[in-house]
């Protein structure tokens, strides 16, 4: 009976062992178990916070593409208007350029100029020497009633003119050709007394004594010719004035 009881027991014993030893195997799965749940855990966890670390550089990424979209956009439109400011400067200069030159140009037409008229240099203003070639243009026309009145306002006009030596003298004869003979006569000796060394002045002498002798004044038309020949012996005027002494003889 004892040897049976001793057998029991160490069956019972071995029992117990191969139970505990069980029991050891299952513990030591669970733990492997949670662990490799752990590392499977920390590693979703480590990829999660990789992918969210990911996520915030991309949108950085972006928020930093947009902002720089965003500047060489604004830079684009500054370029641009700048460019239309230049473009719209550069036309604002030529416009004053072509203005200043305008103006430039219109006073230099308004500037009086040196000019020289029967020998004779001055200055006139250029509104001065049209209105002369006018009144010249309009006598060498045949038109001597108006070449008269367009004379004759000249000189009122411009009474200090370098042209009025020559403006009387085209006066006196527009009265010729008019049988103004005393108006005309008035206005060769105003021409003579205001330059007595004209180059016409000569032929504004003989000019008087044609008057004259239209006027039947032949006294005074013969001493104003032998005036003629000794104050311009070698004109022209002076040689047809002797010619014409001879015939008043």
């Amino acid at each position: 009976m004892r040897r049976v009881s001793l057998r029991s027991a160490a069956l019972a014993a071995a029992l117990l062992c191969a139970s505990l030893g069980a029991q050891a195997a299952l513990f030591e799965d669970d733990e492997a178990r949670r662990a490799i749940l752990d590392l499977r855990q920390r590693v979703e966890a480590m990829r999660q916070q990789a992918e969210q670390r990911q996520n915030d550089e991309n949108a950085q990424l972006r928020r930093s593409l947009l902002d720089l979209q965003t500047q060489i956009e604004q830079m684009r439109g500054d370029l641009q208007r700048m460019t239309g400011q230049n473009e719209q400067l550069t036309r604002t200069i030529t416009e004053l350029q072509q203005r200043q030159a305008e103006i430039d140009d219109r006073l230099k037409r308004n500037e009086p100029a040196k000019v020289a008229v029967d020998g004779r240099e001055f200055t006139a203003d250029p509104k001065e020497k049209a209105d002369f070639d006018a009144a010249l243009g309009i006598f060498r026309a045949g038109q001597f009633a108006q070449a008269q009145t367009a004379f004759a306002e000249f000189v009122k006009r411009y009474p200090q003119s370098g042209y009025n030596p020559s403006a009387l003298f085209w006066l006196g004869n527009a009265q010729y050709a008019t049988r103004n003979y005393n108006e005309a006569i008035a206005n060769f000796r105003s021409m003579l007394s205001l330059a007595p060394d004209h180059a016409k002045a000569p032929e504004a002498v003989l000019s008087i004594a044609n008057c004259q002798i239209e006027l039947k004044d032949t006294r005074a038309a013969r001493r104003t010719l032998e005036d003629l020949t000794k104050a311009y012996p070698q004109s022209e005027a002076a040689q047809a004035g002797r010619e014409r002494l001879l015939r008043l003889r």
